[in-house]
């Protein structure tokens, strides 16, 4: 299977999580599975709104990587534990958005039960505790999150989405930043949120024609 549709799936990716100042400068790394034990990850210290072929690095799930160029990033650990955990996950996405971190950074609680994409993409966040960027301790307290729910919020540190593939994994960071965005100016204005009755987003997960309710039975 050729890499080329993914490497520009990536690239595309990079580019809209700038553009929708879901990532920063050089804080984030992106990926998307390429074969049942293969992944493509982008090297370490590259800027995600202008990913060149040569700044994604093919790993396999055992952590060994493509023989010659670039590094991957230094948090492969977190990628590769969700891979080997999840085989429904097609695409793992980690960046520093400024709500979603600063949420990471605190100890409130997301509320999923606020319009439709939260329903959905919101209905399991977990949280990481901080260990050290790239180490092999954040790897495995991913690992021991991953499935549990598709998002975590890694303390003190930024966020980890993840999904069947990009393009849901970027809906679903994005839908997080909305929310945690939501939230924080809620707060800051004095203006209550509306949510919605538990027993409706039930109702909603289980009977609307949105998607189907995910499996969390791995």
């Amino acid at each position: 299977m050729t890499t080329e549709p993914i490497i520009k799936e990536l690239q595309q990716t990079g580019k809209y999580m700038m553009n929708y100042e879901l990532a920063w400068g050089t804080a984030g790394n992106i990926s998307a599975r390429t074969s049942e034990d293969r992944y493509m990850i982008t090297a370490s210290g590259t800027f995600l709104g202008e990913l060149e072929s040569d700044d994604l690095v093919e790993c396999s799930i055992s952590g060994a990587s493509a023989a010659g160029g670039k590094k991957p990033s230094k948090e492969t650990p977190m990628h590769r534990a969700i891979y080997e955990s999840r085989p429904d996950i097609g695409a793992v996405l980690h960046s520093s958005p400024f709500y979603s971190t600063l949420i990471a950074c605190s100890t409130a609680e997301i509320p999923s039960n606020l319009f439709i994409e939260t329903m959905y993409y919101l209905e399991k966040v977990e949280r990481v505790p901080y260990f050290p960027p790239g180490s092999l301790e954040l790897g495995e307290g991913v690992r021991e999150k991953a499935r549990h729910a598709n998002i975590l919020l890694l303390e003190n540190h930024g966020v980890l989405v993840y999904d069947v593939n990009l393009k849901e994994a970027r809906m679903a960071l994005q839908t997080l930043e909305m929310a945690c965005k939501m939230l924080i100016t809620s707060q800051s204005s004095g203006i209550n949120l509306n949510e919605i009755e538990r027993q409706q987003e039930k109702s909603f997960l289980e009977n609307a024609a949105y998607k189907p309710r995910r499996n969390w039975n791995f």
